[in-house]
């Protein structure tokens, strides 16, 4: 593939937590790389020029937990129509794990979905099954996993329920060095419910998740790693309690690790009287008291990244009966917009936080050489407007699917320029 032609981003504002940079300048790139970052930089001949002004420039940013739903569910998504909708909404890099058909825990899964993802508008690390098919039951062959290319391990929507797997997964990390993703759900409290537990799921009659559910197994994992120093990362905590714990897990110097997403964010079981099953997912939507205390814990440091958990099905899936219809939302062409609206725009995180929690930080939980702007390293690259009011139609949505309750919503910043390597995957 040809090098895509040099190109000079003009008076932008420059924002790159991990070099501690925020001004006006313009960012030089060549040959695919980061060449300079500096003022009033003079663009060397058959250099391609975009104005930037009144746009920020940052680190391409990271999406840590995604379903690209490749092997095995192309009416749902491919890595190609995956990595576009991810593209769409600024990111450069997504991190997916392992619910695929068949499940991502042979090397040679693993190794397809990197060869698919070559081609891709964003680069894929891939996150492999902990056990064996998924099935909790004997550990999958990390070594073998991890020298095709993943970079952690996860049971996806399947909790690690046995204890003595936990632990010895945990200490497998705790000599190697990666992470254990596990989705934290104590099936004994929450099986048969399908939103949260809570006044409106009284009201509607639908069996209901307790928020316990979730905090019982996030205090065991915690405890294991108390004994075994291993790496923990807490995927989508959505409920007060478990940010607490990880509060306090931090304070302590424990390796814990978390993220929210854009919808817990912006939704709570109240919104599943209005959204249905477009509103169905797992972790469900919270209590208010939940939102509010995941907002706090993105504020205060306790949660580290915002990551989308993009859960593609198809309309006919989520146009079953609540109790019948898969969990999932669509996140990558609504989370920038969501995070601005919610979150920037009212001065309740501030900017140079959010940037940080969409590419410094998951870069480190990952450990990934990627989210900086130094030169030398590869120019992944999304230009943002933070001011730009646009309105959601998921008819145009890059993804192959349409699940998402926040069509014709009106959100305030987008991405408008993304560039992988120098070169541009999506422009408004």
């Amino acid at each position: 593939m040809a090098s895509p032609p040099d190109l000079l981003l003009q008076n932008g504002r420059v924002i790159d937590p991990a070099n501690s940079r925020d001004h006006t300048a313009d960012l030089l790139i060549q040959n695919g790389n980061i060449a300079r970052i500096s003022p009033r930089i003079s663009p060397p001949e058959g250099t391609d020029i975009i104005d930037v002004s009144g746009q920020i420039v940052v680190p391409g940013l990271i999406d840590m937990h995604v379903h690209l739903r490749d092997p095995g569910f192309p009416e749902k998504e491919t890595i190609q129509t995956g990595c576009e909708a991810a593209a769409a909404g600024g990111f450069t890099t997504v991190a997916c794990l392992p619910n695929t058909d068949p499940p991502m825990d042979s090397p040679e899964i693993v190794s397809e979905i990197l060869d698919k993802a070559r081609s891709a508008d964003a680069r894929v690390y891939p996150i492999a099954c902990a056990t064996q098919k998924m099935a909790g039951e004997e550990i999958a062959d990390i070594n073998a996993l991890l020298k095709a290319g993943a970079v952690g391990f996860s049971d996806d929507g399947l909790p690690i329920e046995s204890d003595a797997i936990m632990r010895a997964l945990l200490e497998r990390s705790a000599s190697e060095g990666f992470a254990i993703y596990p989705h934290s759900e104590v099936f004994e409290l929450t099986r048969g419910g399908h939103m949260h537990e809570g006044a409106v799921s009284k009201e509607l009659g639908i069996s209901g998740m307790p928020a316990e559910g979730e905090a019982v197994m996030n205090e065991r994992d915690i405890e294991l790693v108390r004994q075994t120093r291993g790496r923990l990362h807490i995927l989508h905590l959505s409920v007060k309690r478990a940010a607490a714990l990880v509060r306090q897990a931090k304070a302590e110097g424990l390796p814990v690790t978390c993220e929210a997403c854009p919808h817990h964010i912006a939704l709570t079981d109240e919104d599943v009287r209005i959204f249905g099953t477009t509103g169905k997912m797992s972790p469900p939507l919270r209590s208010k008291e939940d939102q509010e205390a995941v907002i706090e814990g993105l504020v205060d440091g306790t949660i580290d990244a915002i990551a989308t958990d993009h859960a593609p099905h198809t309309n006919s899936e989520k146009l079953r009966a609540f109790t019948e219809a898969p969990n999932g939302i669509l996140g990558f062409e609504t989370a920038l917009g969501l995070v601005f609206t919610r979150l920037v725009h009212p001065n309740i995180l501030s900017l140079q936080n959010t940037i940080a929690k969409l590419t410094t930080e998951p870069a480190r939980i990952l450990g990934i050489e990627a989210g900086t702007l130094s030169p030398g390293k590869p120019a992944d690259i999304t230009v943002l407007d933070p001011h730009q009011t646009w309105t959601v139609d998921a008819n145009t949505f890059k993804s192959k699917s349409r699940n998402t309750p926040f069509h014709g919503w009106t959100l305030q910043g987008r991405a408008v320029l993304t560039i992988l390597g120098g070169r541009i995957t999506h422009q408004l």
